[in-house]
């Protein structure tokens, strides 16, 4: 909100639509819904916000995590396999286990599947010391030597979603939330749109709550400009 030339009025419904509408909001509702003139604006507003959804020293996650790593992205011809990557985004995903439900969630851009990349992400997601279940891709055997007492499941017998249920079920929540509340997004983008489902899925019991945790983390970051935003995109 530095230096803006919209109305803080404007700025706080922004807000609470953002963290309270279930299914997230796109630019071009929320241009409707706050009556604005410029697609920009909205758009503009809405990924100032999707940056201030982090908070800068949140907590590791804890206990006993899934860890999996998906594509996000379209259906494209002539790929085989299930990891041939082609032009999808690929993602990490680490949720904690809670009972039968799920805990907290973190969502990651990876460069590759590789052995140092799903250790850093681990690392930046998960305390040392915690329960980590991975599935039976080579690359988690390094997890092992670094702290975490690590339970993979090698044999595929079971359905995806029995073998980690927990990261299969928020996998395809946010491919549904991706396709019916944003139509697809660039790539360049892709992490600030994960950052707003896992700041949603972390508080999807207590909307108000998040709507002033929200204007909160607003306060903690410094402000992002147009033309970073924009160059980020180039």
């Amino acid at each position: 909100m530095h230096k803006t030339h919209t109305p803080l009025r404007t700025w706080f419904w922004a807000a609470y639509l953002v963290a309270t509408h279930h299914p997230g909001i796109s630019a071009k509702q929320l241009q409707r819904q706050l009556g604005l003139s410029r697609y920009e604006t909205a758009w503009l507003i809405l990924q100032k916000l999707r940056r201030a959804m982090v908070a800068p020293e949140r907590e590791l996650l804890k206990g006993e995590v899934e860890i999996d790593e998906f594509f996000l992205g379209g259906r494209e011809e002539g790929l085989k396999g299930g990891r041939q990557r082609g032009k999808k985004a690929l993602v990490g995903i680490a949720i904690e286990v809670r009972g039968h439900g799920s805990g907290r969630l973190r969502l990651r851009v990876l460069p590759d599947a590789s052995g140092p990349t799903l250790l850093s992400f681990t690392q930046a997601t998960t305390t040392a010391g915690a329960i980590v279940h991975t599935d039976g891709l080579q690359s988690y055997r390094v997890l092992s030597k670094h702290g975490y007492e690590h339970r993979r499941h090698p044999k595929q017998t079971a359905a995806p979603d029995q073998l980690l249920p927990r990261a299969h079920r928020a996998t395809s929540n946010l491919k549904a939330w991706m396709h019916g509340t944003h139509r697809g997004v660039s790539d360049k983008h892709l992490q600030v749109y994960l950052d707003e489902y896992v700041f949603r899925h972390n508080r999807r019991s207590t909307p108000m709550a998040a709507f002033q945790t929200l204007l909160g983390l607003g306060a903690l970051h410094n402000p992002t400009t147009y033309q970073q935003i924009t160059r980020r995109a180039a």
